[in-house]
């Protein structure tokens, strides 16, 4: 099984894509208990949303699902919002707070070693190398990574979720202009709600990658999934509708992040 799915491109924006798969070993799988089987925390359908979006953008995307270990937290397990809910590098539960490992079956810490090796070394060495590549080509990168989460889960946060949830580390991880271009489309979007920097700030990639003074600007996107699903529960269906009024915007916000890498070439 390959980890990581890469497709490369010549535009300066990369597609980081770490929770869309859905790969689980065997050995692995056995372990889930029913709760676990179900996968409800992948982002459901999002390299389907962006896809075409942007014909040159490079993608880097995780195939493994996010119970075998998370692509987007520390390989230290230092947690990205202490003292609040949340999940960990390998989670022992779901986004509601509930078990997802059988009785006696929670990855101990030769699993984590292992899985941190063979899947989310992998998947970061890959996103490294392509930041590498286009920055080498552009002198400059955009690092967009792509998530989505149900809009309604009260162990992590009150009330519906925003549709678009912008993270930046408190303006940290890329040049103000970078995150304006996506404050500016998601806050003029009719009928779509949005937030820069609430409940979520950036994850680990966001952060970690974010490096504006040397060229390489990161930025998270986390959707409700309500803006693309038919149903936020099983079978957790793509609605062709709803995504084809949110693919216009999220086209604009990679368009104009494009344009502006673009303007910086020396």
């Amino acid at each position: 099984m390959s980890v990581v799915d890469i497709h490369q491109g010549r535009s300066p924006i990369i597609l980081g894509l770490p929770h869309t798969g859905t790969d689980v070993p065997p050995e692995i799988w056995e372990r889930l208990n029913d709760n676990g089987q179900l996968l409800a925390d992948t982002d459901w359908h999002i390299h389907e949303l962006y896809a075409g979006l942007l014909s040159d953008a490079t993608t880097v995307r995780a195939t493994f699902h996010r119970y075998v270990i998370d692509a987007n937290r520390d390989p230290s397990g230092t947690s990205l919002y202490p003292g609040q809910n949340t999940t960990g590098l390998v989670p022992e539960t779901d986004f509601d707070g509930e078990a997802i490992w059988k009785e006696g079956e929670a990855p101990t810490e030769k699993d984590i070693a292992y899985r941190l090796q063979h899947f989310h070394a992998p998947y970061h060495a890959a996103l490294a190398a392509e930041i590498d590549r286009v920055k080498a080509i552009h002198g400059v990168a955009i690092l967009y990574d792509c998530h989505s989460i149900r809009s309604h889960i009260p162990f992590l946060f009150e009330g519906k979720l925003p549709d678009f949830n912008i993270g930046t580390d408190m303006g940290k991880t890329c040049d103000p202009a970078v995150e304006a271009i996506a404050v500016d489309v998601t806050s003029a979007a009719e009928g779509y709600t949005s937030i820069l920097n609430g409940r979520f700030k950036g994850g680990w990639t966001t952060r970690h990658y974010g490096q504006p003074d040397k060229g390489v600007h990161a930025i998270q996107m986390e959707l409700a999934q309500c803006t693309h699903l038919k149903t936020e529960t099983p079978p957790f269906a793509y609605d062709d509708d709803k995504a084809a009024k949110l693919r216009t915007h999220l086209k604009t916000i990679l368009t104009r992040m494009e344009d502006f890498a673009l303007a910086l070439r020396p």
